[in-house]
């Protein structure tokens, strides 16, 4: 196989369109005689004469411009490869993967991921659903760069945990969900210690728990689990069948028939749908426009 050099081809090319040694010369910073020496290098690689004498001048032979036509093909990769690469280190192109739970890959990271289609076409995210308890065990573990979780309160401006860069992006409201037959379904003004006495349907552990329970807490009761689930499927349909109440978040858009939502209009309960990165990571200029499509696709209203 005959050997293609770079720079060699380049000096041809260069000849193709300056027409002269001594242009070419002096489009490249270079003596004549050096032009002369390298062309003569890549005749002997190539097997081929590549010039050939016109009076005064030279000219390009015909395997000269078989040479230059295949060549041009590999020009063009390698602007392209010298564009992609320029790109990645302005942060401008590579693969971002973000774990988040159920509800926030249709609600936050799909639209996010659209929009960045747009601004930074040269950024993949790869997106991995996984349970709000696990988020964090995956960015520990570099499986993921960006981890949604949740959260009862926003992170401290301070984050006691050292591993991590947390911000909230949002405070999602929660509504309750009763049965349609419940007592209290068309209530005025309901509120949340008006349910101190109900079986509450939250999981065992995790974020989510802590949130139902704080939520309650707050409202001056401790919750009585009267099942442990958590899928909403599963959720709303023990709720339908009058075996408990539970909490939704509104980003979570889940309804089904059987099932009142009632907003929680004087407690206004929340959760913090957090934001995580290694220490560190977020002056990635690729995670850094991620995070920025994230806030972005967060809904106006819960800004």
């Amino acid at each position: 196989m005959s050997e293609w050099d770079i720079k060699k081809l380049q000096i041809l090319r260069t000849l193709s369109e300056r027409g002269t040694v001594t242009a070419t010369a002096q489009t490249l910073q270079m003596t004549p005689s050096a032009v002369s020496q390298q062309l003569s290098n890549l005749a002997k690689q190539l097997g081929v004469p590549l010039l050939e004498a016109h009076g005064r001048r030279v000219r390009l032979t015909d395997a000269a411009h078989l040479v230059l036509r295949h060549a041009e093909a590999v020009f063009a990769q390698l602007e392209k490869a010298d564009a992609e690469l320029t790109a990645y280190v302005q942060g401008e192109a590579g693969e971002v993967r973000v774990g988040a739970f159920s509800t926030a890959v249709p609600a936050l990271v799909v639209p996010a991921v659209r929009a960045l289609r747009e601004a930074a076409p040269g950024i993949s995210v790869r997106v991995r659903e996984t349970e709000a308890a696990q988020a964090y065990e995956l960015l520990t573990a570099g499986e993921v760069d960006i981890a949604l979780s949740l959260a009862v309160q926003a992170p401290a401006a301070v984050d006691a945990d050292t591993r991590f860069t947390r911000e909230s992006l949002l405070a999602d409201p929660l509504d309750v969900a009763l049965p349609g037959d419940h007592a209290l379904a068309s209530a005025p003004g309901l509120r949340l210690a008006d349910l101190a006495g109900e079986p509450w349907i939250f999981g065992g552990s995790g974020p989510w728990s802590e949130i139902t329970r704080a939520a309650c807490e707050a409202a001056g009761f401790t919750p009585t689990q009267g099942h442990s689930a958590s899928g909403w499927t599963s959720i709303l349909a023990m709720v339908e069948a009058g075996m408990g109440v539970a909490l939704v978040p509104r980003m979570a858009a889940v309804r089904r028939d059987g099932v009142q939502m009632r907003e929680l209009s004087e407690d206004h309960p929340t959760r913090h749908v957090v934001a995580a990165v290694r220490r560190g990571a977020a002056t990635g200029v690729a995670v850094s426009r991620v995070l920025v499509a994230l806030r972005e696709a967060v809904p106006h209203r819960a800004r």
